[in-house]
């Protein structure tokens, strides 16, 4: 039986996601794993349980096929000798996205995530095919919601659009359901009878139906968290899962740290929303922000870097000079680490309106994904910004809705964005550039979402108002650094974290330096073993290159703290504003 056709855009591909190794590739493998026998008909793995690692097979055939929760089960494909099982979610020993099911006796090397990432390390070119395997077993994954759970809700409701936020951003596929237009979806409707707060109803694999669950529940539910996570003792603690954490997480890994990155959201920060990034080096035909950081999230597990997301830091704790630094959750639980890298960013800029947070997710939204563009097409959008990230999600939505009326504070663009950009625009037959305008007024409803914009022109004072469903807002963004507030780390005016010596002055926190016997690192804060880089950080640059060379360059710093036997943590609270040039 010839195997079930792939997504187009792979089916070409089909080669490099199912490659056959020989038998000198099998023999270089043999000593990352130990070889199992399963009995015809049994079952290797299943999608949401966790899979014991990598399988691949000497001998009999394995059928792999994804289901969801709500009973379907489709074939994927049948792989025989010489060909292994797995995806990117063997990297790091989450559960696994599909079902296998042994076709007669089955001998198989059976390599563990620990094993395989020593593998895709040591056997740099046998790694390069595997590796690749993995990447586009996901992607094909992605592209028909095998393995995730199922979002049943309107297209258009402000908990289905969240989620389906979540799941995207992080990578994870699922699949969703309009009850309206379909009967599977209006069954479950009628046995469950949900009130609108709870939706959407998500089923997962295992068959359990959670009600509009927090991006944490859901998690959960999917295995997305590491529980074991958290009682392990990191070198390196890294709070933001940016480019600038990621590329710190990579380096660190690669060099033999012991890695966390911990982020509430979604991996890829502000830079992962954006549509496509054209001036960022060796990308000559630009790069969506989505991919960019997705590879550097698969990169980071293949070095063994740990992956805590969603998860909420609210809080630095230093105990006694000596003792490891405590990232206290939100939740509760608590990590230790002997460094921590404040990488957390910045969150977005909301603007003064009275009725701003009742249409958040209900027509106003802060980034532009295929999700938001889904909904705008064909129709009149306003986005407020005059920045890059602005003029990216405007060219970006000008390919789907029906006019982009931008709407900016400055007399010119040519100050705050990219020239490229700029001429993007101008060039653009569906963006409307409104200049020295700003939005003064809400209008709309719980159950019908946002239906009205109204804006001011500021020299003038002359208002408008049009019927607009769907508002983007673009206008900066302030740092996410209030878990650090009484840790004793120095902030400038503006909240933003300063690092290094300030030349001619006593650091903060003197005491705690001399006990150290150096002075502060160019990206450490004024706590020793505490740094601070990418947009979180005080006159860094604002940009993804930027953030990424942070990253990058922060780990030899962080060897030099690791490898001082006299590092202490301070205590004392913070009594003084920091100095900046």
């Amino acid at each position: 039986m010839p195997p079930p056709p792939l997504p187009p855009n792979l089916e070409s591909r089909r080669p490099q996601m199912f490659p056959v190794l020989d038998a000198r590739d099998i023999e270089r493998m043999q000593r990352f794993g130990e070889v199992r026998h399963f009995r015809d008909g049994e079952c290797l793995f299943a999608a949401g349980q966790p899979s014991p690692g990598m399988l691949v097979l000497a001998q009999g055939r394995v059928a792999l096929s994804r289901r969801d929760g709500l009973g379907h089960s489709i074939p994927i494909v049948e792989e025989g000798p010489g060909q292994f099982l797995g995806e990117v979610a063997q990297l790091s020993g989450r559960p696994s996205l599909v079902d296998a099911h042994a076709v007669g006796e089955v001998e198989a090397l059976v390599i563990p995530p620990h094993r395989l990432r020593a593998l895709l390390v040591a056997e740099a070119d046998l790694g390069e095919r595997i590796m690749r395997a993995l990447i586009l077993r996901r992607v094909g994954l992605l592209e028909t919601g095998a393995g995730g759970p199922v979002l049943v809700g309107p297209p258009e409701g402000a908990g289905r659009v969240r989620l389906e936020g979540f799941l995207s951003r992080n990578g994870h596929p699922y699949l969703a359901m309009d009850p309206a237009r379909g009967a599977e979806a209006a069954s479950l409707f009628e046995r469950y009878s949900p009130h609108a707060e709870e939706l959407p109803l998500v089923v997962c694999p295992d068959g359990s139906v959670l009600k509009n669950p927090s991006e944490s529940t859901l998690a959960r539910a999917l295995g997305l968290l590491p529980e074991g996570a958290f009682e392990t003792h990191y070198d390196v603690a890294v709070v933001g899962a940016g480019p600038a954490g990621l590329a710190t997480a990579v380096y660190a890994a690669s060099e033999g740290l012991r890695v966390l990155v911990l982020d509430q959201r979604a991996f890829g920060g502000q830079a992962g929303a954006s549509a496509r990034i054209e001036n960022y080096l060796g990308f000559p035909t630009g790069i969506t922000g989505q991919a960019l950081t997705a590879r550097a999230y698969v990169q980071a597990q293949k070095f063994g870097v740990e992956m805590a997301i969603p998860a909420e830091v609210a809080s630095l704790r230093c105990a006694a000079p000596g003792a490891p630094l405590t990232l206290a959750l939100t939740d509760g639980r608590k990590v230790r680490t002997r460094t921590v890298v404040v990488a957390s960013g910045a969150r977005y800029r909301r603007p003064a309106l009275a009725n701003l947070g009742q249409f958040e997710g209900r027509g106003v939204f802060y980034w532009a994904s295929p999700i938001e563009a889904r909904m705008c097409a064909d129709e009149e959008v306003l986005l407020v910004g005059g920045g890059n990230s602005a003029g990216q999600a405007a060219v970006f939505l000008a390919g789907h809705a029906r006019r982009v009326r931008v709407l900016v504070r400055g007399r010119e663009l040519a100050a705050s964005m990219s020239s490229y950009l700029v001429e993007r625009l101008a060039a653009s037959p569906r963006v409307e550039l409104v200049m020295e305008t700003e939005v003064v007024e809400l209008a709309g409803s719980d159950e019908r979402g946002l239906r009205r914009v109204r804006w001011r022109h500021r020299p003038s004072g002359r208002e408008e108002a049009d019927d607009v469903r769907h508002l983007f807002l673009f206008i900066g963004a302030d740092p996410a650094t209030e878990w650090l507030t009484g840790c004793g780390v120095a902030l400038d005016a503006k909240g933003f974290v300063c690092t290094g010596a300030v030349l001619g002055e006593e650091p903060l926190h003197a005491e705690a330096w001399e006990a150290a016997g150096r002075a502060p690192l160019g990206f450490e804060t004024s706590l020793p073993g505490v740094f601070a880089i990418g947009d979180a950080r005080s006159d860094s640059v604002k940009r993804v290159g930027a953030a990424i060379g942070e990253g990058a360059a922060v780990v030899a710093q962080l060897h030099a703290c690791l490898a001082s036997a006299d590092t202490r943590v301070a205590t004392a609270p913070l009594t003084s504003p920091c100095s900046t040039p």
